[in-house]
């Protein structure tokens, strides 16, 4: 199976809600899709989100960096070569982790596809289904509080409650929250970089102090600030998980060996695919740290290839890929089935998605 083309497009997909994090608000997923066609009748598919403020890349640079970078590179190459292609794909350019991703998961798909099989039995087959929590958007109080009602009269068990704009008043919403769910739903609590070590320490002591129940907390600080974030690790009970701070196996490296977080957050997007982030689980399987697997704002497409990996991986024993949930609609065919807080991997060849409506890019 020779690839022949990668072709690229475009999809745009509104949101249910407007999505608020202390770093951006975003109300379309408005991302690069990719097709990878082959001498054969299979073709792969594969999806990169622009977000700028923590991969820097734009539309624009995904683009780019896949047809004049990766194309060139991989046409021509046989896909049962994995190591060959992945080494070329890491190879040609450096960075442009979104643009690496969405080819390296058509190619996972191609794979899958060729021998038959599903892609999480290719990858280890561990579980066949998943549960996800449901992020709830930084907002005043109240919008916070009737949107975790909503999740909750869903179905939803997990919350991830954004924060990291307004310091010490986070602990009130993360208390109105606990009030309004009660005490058997868990929260996870992401102030995307938000904080300072010192204020990290406080908030976080404070949420202990008042019984709040935090399952863990993402990314407190600056995504460089790993001195910070050791700090933090050392002075709280709650467990601390390194998302944005976590690219590379190298990253992950670091992080564990200096105690500077709890937990790693896998996201395809930040390590460039599935080739790296397996490469993650097994450093996390030597050391003993459990990984979380997340997403960006992504659709139903590169979602489903993160299901794959965490259903493999029993290192992966939390996951945050509510993506699909996040959309008002879902023009896939195929793929995991997305019930709520439930995803449930099917028996389908590959990343299991049947049909991709983009528009074509010249």
């Amino acid at each position: 199976m020779i690839i022949k083309d990668i072709e690229l497009g475009v999809i745009n997909i509104p949101l249910a809600r407007p999505f608020k994090t202390a770093l951006r608000t975003v109300e379309y997923v408005e991302d690069v899709v990719i097709k990878v066609t082959t001498d054969t009748e299979f073709s792969g598919y594969g999806e990169a989100p622009p977000t700028a403020v923590i991969t820097g890349e734009t539309k624009g640079s995904i683009i780019t960096a896949i047809r004049d970078f990766i194309k060139p590179a991989l046409v021509g190459m046989d896909i049962d070569n994995l190591d060959g292609i992945f080494h070329k794909l890491h190879s040609c350019m450096v960075k442009n982790t979104s643009a690496k991703a969405a080819v390296d998961m058509a190619i996972y798909d191609l794979y899958a596809k060729k021998y038959q099989t599903p892609l999480y039995k290719v990858l280890g087959g561990n579980k066949t289904e998943l549960e996800t929590d449901l992020t709830i958007s930084v907002n005043p109080i109240p919008e916070m509080v009737a949107d975790s009602l909503d999740a909750v009269g869903k179905g939803y068990k997990i919350l991830k409650i954004k924060v990291g704009k307004e310091g010490l008043k986070d602990v009130e919403r993360i208390a109105a929250i606990r009030e309004a769910v009660g005490p058997d739903i868990n929260i996870r609590v992401d102030a995307n970089q938000g904080w300072n070590a010192k204020q990290s320490v406080q908030i976080i002591t404070a949420m202990e102090d008042r019984g709040l129940n935090i399952e863990l907390v993402e990314q407190p600080v600056p995504a460089h600030d790993l001195k910070g974030m050791k700090f933090v690790t050392g002075h709280v009970n709650t467990p601390i998980l390194a998302d944005e701070s976590v690219f590379s196996p190298e990253d992950a490296i670091s992080i564990i060996r200096e105690g500077a977080a709890d937990l790693i957050n896998i996201k395809l997007m930040k390590t460039g695919g599935i080739y790296n982030a397996l490469k993650i689980c097994s450093i996390a399987e030597i050391y003993g740290v459990e990984c979380m697997i997340g997403c960006m704002l992504e659709s139903k497409l590169s979602v489903s290839a993160a299901a794959h990996l965490a259903a493999a991986k029993s290192v992966i024993t939390r996951a945050d890929l509510d993506g699909p949930s996040l959309c008002k609609a879902d023009p896939f065919v195929g793929g995991p089935i997305y019930d709520e807080n439930m995803i449930r991997m099917v028996n389908e060849p590959g990343i299991g998605i049947e049909s991709v409506p983009f528009l074509v890019i010249d």
